[in-house]
């Protein structure tokens, strides 16, 4: 099996970090006042849903000003984090990392703070133990304290569902898709039925139905090993082939990921279905209310999936070695990621937990989620997220994610490849895109 290694390009390479971590040296300061505070920087991106706890953190530490910065993607997060990390600069103190592209973080983890240095150790029970092992480097340093977990669902429109003759009542709607024992098999043969009576779309794009796929086998892109594992593996081929036909068969609404035509694809009965990793729920509300809908919008989430049990995304936060004030970096990080702070990001972000405690209580409480037709949100993913597990995630994997099998995925869905085509263009772009050592 290949092993790559990460794009030295995508840092910079080895003498710039080299020199950033002999150049960025500086100790904690004093904590300032009321009238002189301390500014605390911090970057995330997305839908974090931090901004009330920004305002109660300063209000609570009044002598801390958080300054603080949100991308609007993952990937666009990424790039502004390594062009920063590679120019020697610019970091902010507080960085919010993707699993996705965790794998290449690791390989320059000595520019994050060991958070044990800070008392990871003393609060390390607050987390599942699969997000705790995801942020700690092969040398056992703590880099990141872990935010949310992608356990997912299904999300599909009830009134869509009725149109077409099938079940939206919610229960039923597992059921209908095999409850415990769904499989891609089912999702496509019901696909299939639908698009047959609506001539509509089934799901969005082929993009985010793979990263599902991928996500919830035992090994994705990368062994467990840190091998490539792509080109010889047949079982991830005869996915990818099993997507590439619904998609041939008009199961795809070729819509543009993550713009969704600002949102109208959600409201206009384009697709039907929508495979919804918990911090997915809170895009989907910021597009329904981007297109003028949201309460009346047909959404709503069932606690199934096909193939079982998956996990899509989840993130950290981390603290720069370039922070001149990293005890308070890494007292805010805490903060936020404290049970207390998770179950009220989830409130804000439609996200799911990765502490035990705040999982428990999302699903005790059971709270109807009015976008998603009262749904129990919380419940329903504490109910999917049973039997996650993490997937190693190597250096490119984000890389592979978007500019390999995305964009030939792009191409499938736009009807210029076959599957055939589309996975011959993935293992081209892959040999273009990811370097061999």
């Amino acid at each position: 099996m290949k092993n790559f290694k990460h794009r030295a390009g995508a840092v910079a390479g080895a003498a710039a970090l080299a020199l950033l971590a002999a150049g960025c040296g500086g100790g904690d300061s004093q904590a300032g006042t009321a009238e002189d505070p301390l500014e605390i920087s911090i970057t995330t991106f997305g839908t974090f849903g931090y901004d009330d706890l920004y305002a109660e953190y300063e209000e609570a530490n009044p002598g801390i000003k958080i300054r603080h910065n949100n991308i609007d993607r993952g990937a666009n997060a990424q790039t502004d984090l390594f062009t920063k990390l590679a120019a020697g600069s610019g970091v902010s103190d507080v960085v919010a990392i993707e699993e996705g592209w965790l794998g290449a973080v690791m390989e320059v983890s000595d520019e994050f703070v060991d958070l044990n240095d800070y008392g990871a150790e003393d609060i390390k029970d607050n987390w599942v133990d699969w997000k705790y092992q995801q942020g700690t480097d092969a040398e056992g340093r703590v880099i990141g304290y872990g935010t949310d977990i992608g356990p997912q669902g299904l999300c599909y429109n009830g009134k869509l569902f009725e149109a077409a003759g099938l079940p939206s009542d919610r229960e039923a709607v597992a059921e209908l898709f095999g409850g415990d024992d769904a499989t891609w098999d089912r999702y496509f043969e019901l696909g299939n039925e639908y698009h047959e009576k609506t001539g509509l779309g089934w799901y969005d794009q082929s993009g985010f139905v793979w990263n599902s796929m991928v996500n919830q086998m035992e090994e994705g892109y990368y062994t467990a090993d840190g091998d490539l594992n792509i080109e010889d593996n047949a079982a991830m081929k005869e996915q990818f082939m099993q997507l590439a036909a619904g998609t041939e068969a008009g199961l795809s609404g070729n819509e543009k990921k993550w713009d969704w035509g600002k949102g109208r694809a959600f409201t206009d009965g384009s697709f039907a279905t929508f495979v919804c990793p918990g911090w997915m729920l809170g895009t989907i509300q910021e597009q329904l209310e981007s297109a003028g809908g949201a309460e009346d919008s047909g959404w709503d989430f069932a606690d199934v999936f096909p193939g079982g049990a998956s996990n899509w995304g989840g993130a950290f936060l981390s603290v720069s070695e370039e922070s001149e004030h990293k005890e308070e970096a890494a007292k805010l990080a805490a903060w936020l990621t404290a049970p207390e702070q998770q179950v009220k990001q989830s409130a804000a972000a439609n996200n799911f937990p990765s502490t035990l405690e705040a999982q428990q209580q999302l699903a005790e409480d059971a709270t109807p989620n009015k976008v998603f037709n009262d749904a129990p949100t919380g419940a329903i993913l504490a109910s999917r997220a049973e039997g996650v597990k993490a997937q190693f995630k190597g250096p490119d994997d984000s890389v592979i994610q978007e500019k390999v099998f995305g964009a030939a995925l792009t191409q499938l869905d736009a009807g210029s490849l076959d599957g055939e085509g589309a996975w011959n263009e993935a293992i081209k772009l892959l040999n273009e895109q990811v370097e061999q050592d």
